[in-house]
């Protein structure tokens, strides 16, 4: 069965070359859907002999993604972006795959790679994509990071790093709250679209709830320095979410009710204790010290 590779782009010229690299063996077509680079992606990539396609951008990947597939010739379709690489192993996992000819689509984990660290909690691994599928099994809706949907049946790969898709996501802080203006502009315009109108409450329960999430329930505190860091800013995404539909609502005066506002605060500052409470029944003595003030903290305020 032949494969081909489909890379949707714009303005990857730092990455794309290790990617393609990675696909080399397993590809017997390269589609790359250009969302308007203006560096010198589409240079590399007829360097390596991709078939080069344009998509007009819509500021998120998903709109394109079936654009893209669809300028594939194979029966078999690897889809990867220009910030990833797989390994051999995988490459050869997918050949016997698609060889066997045996299921429909592929669920493969990824690596991700965030300011210089493999994250192995917080939600981030091992973040199960399908991304190796017989063409036409699988459909991407126009929604920002929604999964696509699929008929037949499908095959979940191991649980194994050699079998993972390396995702190079965020290089910098920069990067990121780059990214998080453009997704959270999305996200809030779809949010008014389906209804949601602002409250105010929402500005401390969404973030307190999205970082106790990742740090606490997702075990993001064995991510170290990097799992805090991305539980923060991962809970400021949703803060700055609420507040662009507070935005397209007009900015409208909304009055705050302080014991509306205490209460808003201590039910989180209870869920934080919960939580500190069972990591520390759970955890050694050197992470212990650390929660132990965290605790005596919230029992101070």
């Amino acid at each position: 069965m032949k494969i081909s590779v489909v890379i949707n782009t714009l303005n990857e010229e730092k990455n794309i070359r290790r990617c393609l690299e990675s696909v080399q063996k397993l590809a017997d077509e390269v589609v790359v859907c250009d969302d308007g680079s203006t560096d010198k992606t589409l240079e590399v990539a007829k360097e390596f002999g991709a078939k080069v396609y344009h998509h007009k951008s819509a500021g998120y990947v998903e709109a394109a993604r079936n654009f893209a597939v669809g300028k594939a010739s194979n029966d078999w379709v690897l889809v990867i972006d220009a910030d990833e690489e797989i390994l051999k192993t995988l490459a050869d996992k997918l050949r016997e795959i698609a060889a066997l000819n045996k299921v429909d689509f592929v669920e493969i984990p990824r690596k991700n790679i965030i300011f210089g660290k493999w994250i192995q909690y917080s939600g981030w691994w091992p973040d199960y994509n399908v991304r190796f599928f017989k063409k036409g099994k699988v459909r991407w809706t126009d929604r920002i990071h929604d999964d696509p949907k699929t008929i037949g049946e499908g095959l979940k790969l191991e649980l194994n790093k050699k079998l993972a898709i390396i995702h190079h996501n965020y290089d910098s802080i920069g990067q990121f709250i780059g990214r998080l203006n453009n997704y959270t502009e999305i996200e809030s315009q779809t949010l008014a679209e389906e209804g949601y109108k602002f409250d105010w409450r929402d500005l401390i329960s969404k973030p307190a709830g999205e970082f106790l999430s990742r740090y606490f329930a997702r075990e993001g505190y064995k991510d170290g320095l990097h799992g805090f860091v991305l539980a923060i800013l991962q809970s400021f995404s949703f803060f700055v979410t609420h507040l662009k539909v507070w935005e397209k609502e007009g900015f409208e005066e909304e009055a705050i009710d302080f014991r509306d506002l205490r209460q808003q605060i201590a039910k989180k500052n209870k869920e934080a204790k919960f939580w500190l409470l069972k990591i520390l029944s759970e955890s050694e003595k050197g992470t212990r010290k650390f929660f132990l003030k965290l605790l005596k903290k919230l029992n101070e305020s």
